[in-house]
């Protein structure tokens, strides 16, 4: 995880309305994505999360390269919630709140009785997990695990959830500065 690692240190971080916000390849795509950053945060992904799954669930929009490669790799579908409404049969709407904004998502091809994993780039506020797993909950799929690449250390809405994530690595992010509490070794 050295890679990840050192990338901590070299991201720009915005204040977004009084809320540090990271800005990380893994989280943003910006600065740009090195291959070998994501191939090594895959390959830990696939070491910490039970895929013994019928489905990858991730949020759009920063979930989605990193679910996708997860993909690829462990050979289970991906379902991406998404932020616009399709009108699909079975769609399932929810509303997320995080920090710094606030949206509907849509959930499609998932069903009662799927076992899904839940993969993200970052826990911060914790509004859009707790948001997805209430939503799974509702659908009646079954939530095996959930896992980011990177979490902000404190409490989160996913705390007022029974789920917890894990993380590859806890920080976090004050005075224009990110402190590394832990990583998944």
């Amino acid at each position: 995880m050295n890679r990840l690692l050192e990338s901590l240190g070299d991201a720009p971080i915005i204040d977004k309305d009084g809320y540090e916000y990271l800005v990380h390849p893994i989280s943003n795509g910006v600065p740009q994505l090195d291959p070998a950053l994501l191939r090594e945060v895959v390959v830990e992904v696939m070491r910490t999360a039970d895929l013994d799954v019928d489905k990858i669930v991730a949020p759009e929009a920063m979930g989605i390269h990193l679910a996708t490669a997860l993909s690829l790799q462990a050979d289970v579908p991906l379902v991406v919630i998404r932020k616009r409404a399709y009108g699909l049969e079975g769609e399932v709407s929810l509303h997320q709140e995080t920090g710094y904004s606030e949206s509907e998502m849509y959930i499609n091809d998932v069903e009662a009785g799927d076992r899904v994993v839940i993969v993200d780039d970052m826990l911060s506020t914790g509004g859009t997990l707790a948001a997805i797993c209430d939503a799974l909950d509702g659908i009646g799929a079954e939530i095996v695990d959930i896992v980011v690449v990177l979490r902000k250390v404190g409490e989160s809405a996913l705390d007022d959830t029974e789920y917890e994530a894990t993380s590859l690595v806890d920080i976090t992010v004050e005075d224009g500065e990110v402190t590394v509490h832990s990583a998944n070794r």
